[in-house]
């Protein structure tokens, strides 16, 4: 399609025939991959396949997943990557082909925005329920100190004299 692009193009009036010589060894040095080799990964390919789950191994991964169907699928997706595809039309390329159950990564748009925003936000509540609780308890510390060091030695007497009275009470003599 883009080579049909390409040619209509220099075939204009006016383009030099050098343009069209060049072209043509442009066109030349290209090979595309062969399907009995293992196909050379390419970044964008990459990054594709380590956004989807396979759909020949249930649960697992597509980069890791052992089956020849998903090396074959993998081999399609670097050599859609080689041949010039972005990995998200990667991506959606196999989401449209085998469903987007396959999806491992969340959309950031619609219901899928909730599943990037769940994580931050349970985290902060839980630092905010944390920092709540720790203030509740100094506060607690802090009232029990200042109760304790409010008592006069008379009643400080009197309590120690009630808690002796209470041991004594509580012992069963056998």
């Amino acid at each position: 399609m883009e080579l049909i692009w390409i040619m209509k193009w220099f075939f204009k009036p006016g383009i030099p025939a050098v343009s069209i010589l060049l072209l043509a060894g442009a066109v030349g040095a290209q090979q595309a991959p062969r399907l009995d080799e293992p196909v050379q990964p390419h970044p964008e390919g990459d990054a594709a396949i380590s956004r989807l789950k396979s759909p020949f191994c249930p649960g697992m991964m597509l980069e890791v997943c052992p089956s020849p169907q998903a090396k074959f699928l993998r081999d399609s997706i670097q050599a859609m990557a080689w041949s010039g595809a972005p990995a998200d039309s990667l991506v959606e390329w196999m989401l449209a082909n085998h469903g987007d159950q396959y999806r491992a990564v969340p959309r950031v748009a619609g219901t899928g925005l909730w599943a990037w925003l769940m994580p931050p936000l349970a985290l902060l509540g839980g630092f905010i329920i944390v920092a709540m609780a720790l203030q509740h308890f100094r506060a607690r510390r802090k009232a029990k100190e200042e109760t304790q060091a409010q008592l006069s030695s008379e009643d400080e007497s009197v309590l120690e004299e009630a808690l002796k009275e209470l041991k004594d009470s509580e012992e069963v003599p056998f």
